[in-house]
């Protein structure tokens, strides 16, 4: 396991742990050689895995350290905004990431299947930044290399300290953060290829399609909008209704969160909890429940 490349993603997130913290804790558990670190002021879950670690911080505390780090004058009124600094995470937190291969930055409304199997040695040898779209930087999951080039990368975007300074949410990891590896991203497939070919940043990075997040605006994998019902977790294992034995790394709800689980009450605390020790649980836009 010494050859393996150590990876550790960065997540700050502030106000309240999402009732459903239990069953992403658990999907961590079961990748027990990748690391998180969150930064937090809600409080330390139950049953917090080895290998994630909460650094307990006040939102206020943690905007001063980014301003610090930044040299600017990082003050938003909603958290909501730190979207946009993702991609200078790897800047931000480089003391706490020494010793890792990669960081990646990502979300909290996702369920972890196996992410060794997807992301590979191999895989991880060839590119400097992999990420789960086509021809967008994921906001959910990306990995990038953690060399002082990619660290600092997000400063070739134009305008990133005004824009990282404002108030308004810009997308940016999605959006400019893109466009510094993607040109062309509208072109056709093979001319958007070809002028790839052109970009040093895209021939060192994985642009690939992991069919995360359905319901959304992206084709499922027979190129259909006809998605997944139900997802099936297992011990680490993720499988749906839709796609028979495959595999897939994670599964992305923000579209049930957004819609169909919003207009739900809350599952208790407790009954997350038990649910997490079931080690198996089934998710569709009903919520969480058992998977016998």
């Amino acid at each position: 396991m010494t050859n393996v490349p150590r990876i550790c993603f960065v997540i700050p997130y502030f106000g309240r742990w999402p009732f459903w913290m239990p069953l992403f804790l658990e999907s961590c558990r079961h990748n027990a050689d990748i690391d998180w670190l969150l930064f937090s002021d809600c409080g330390q879950p139950e049953n917090v895995p080895d290998n994630v670690r909460i650094e307990a911080m006040d939102y206020a505390a943690y905007c001063s350290l980014v301003s610090q780090r930044l040299g600017i004058a990082f003050a938003p009124e909603n958290p909501y905004k730190l979207c946009d600094i993702k991609p200078a995470l790897g800047f931000i937190h480089e003391e706490h990431l020494r010793g890792y291969d990669f960081w990646a930055f990502g979300d909290l409304d996702l369920i972890y299947g196996r992410l060794r199997d997807y992301f590979t040695a191999s895989r991880l040898a060839r590119y400097d930044l992999l990420t789960t779209h086509a021809r967008r930087v994921s906001g959910h999951l990306t990995l990038l290399r953690n060399t002082q080039a990619m660290r600092e990368l997000f400063k070739r975007m134009p305008r990133w300290q005004e824009r990282f300074a404002d108030q308004p949410h810009h997308a940016l990891d999605e959006g400019a953060f893109s466009r510094l590896f993607l040109w062309r991203k509208n072109f056709p497939k093979p001319l958007f290829n070809l002028v790839g070919f052109f970009n040093p940043l895209r021939r060192r990075s994985e642009f690939v399609e992991a069919f995360s997040t359905p319901d959304g605006c992206i084709p499922w994998i027979d190129g259909s909008f006809t998605f997944p019902r139900r997802w099936y977790w297992r011990e680490g294992s993720l499988t749906n209704d839709h796609d028979g034995d495959r595999q897939f790394p994670y599964f992305h709800f923000a579209i049930w969160k957004r819609g169909a689980w919003s207009k739900k009450a809350h599952p208790a605390a407790e009954a997350v909890q038990i649910l997490a020790k079931e080690q198996a649980w089934m998710m569709d836009e009903q919520g969480f429940s058992r998977w016998k």
